[in-house]
């Protein structure tokens, strides 16, 4: 997480707030250390952002330095709680951390009246290590897709028979039970979906793929839509 973004959500966690937030509080949330949070705080204090509080004790913004709250109603507050933990559950650890930061976000600038419904909601999402979904390397294809990296594959199929794949990664699509990359496979010459849970190793090539509309994301959707 960038510095930039750790200050903001530091902000935004101690808006409306009637009590201190415990610095260790915030050291779990954000994923860093008490000694980073204590300097993060010592410098939004010196930068002239009014933290009250001390180590030991916890923080708060002084009172009236607050900000209007979000526009939202209950059940459209409630949607993104339960969209939030979804990603945590399934979405791998990248998007997962990226859920619950925005969640805090989103959390700080409520009322205090629809911060308490955004916790009392009744739909769950249980992280559980291990969870089959979630087995397979979907951060790491995810990362692919972004950076359009080619990815070799040892891919392993019903049968339990491995193959090696060349492919160009496209998109993650989860269907409620299993994740699949939709990818072009230089192999078969044709658009394939792979599970990344029998994937058995990811081989690096130091190549990029080039945006061709004819085997593109576009046109793997459009045989999707007809299949």
């Amino acid at each position: 997480m960038r510095r930039a973004d750790r200050l903001f959500l530091i902000i935004h966690a101690l808006r409306g707030r009637r009590s201190a937030l415990p610095a260790r509080s915030l050291a779990e949330t954000l994923g860093v250390s008490l000694r980073t949070i204590y300097r993060d705080v010592a410098d939004l204090q010196v930068s002239g952002v009014p933290i009250e509080g001390e180590a030991g004790v916890g923080y708060m913004l002084r009172k009236g330095a607050d900000i209007p709250p979000l526009m939202f109603n209950a059940a459209e507050l409630e949607a993104l709680v339960v969209g939030t933990r979804f990603v945590r559950a399934f979405g791998g650890e990248r998007l997962g951390v990226a859920a619950r930061a925005a969640l805090l976000k989103i959390e700080a600038v409520l009322p205090p009246e629809l911060r308490d419904r955004s916790r009392r909601t009744r739909i769950f999402a249980p992280v559980v290590p291990g969870r089959h979904e979630t087995r397979g390397p979907v951060d790491r294809l995810h990362a692919a897709i972004e950076a359009r990296e080619l990815l070799l594959l040892d891919y392993r199929d019903g049968d339990d028979r491995v193959t090696a794949r060349e492919v160009e990664p496209l998109c993650l699509a989860f269907w409620g039970g299993v994740w699949t990359l939709g990818a072009w496979c230089r192999l078969r010459g044709d658009f394939r979906n792979f599970r990344p849970d029998r994937i058995a190793r990811i081989r690096e090539t130091g190549r990029s793929f080039d945006d061709d509309p004819a085997r593109g994301l576009d046109a793997y959707l459009r045989q999707v839509d007809t299949c």
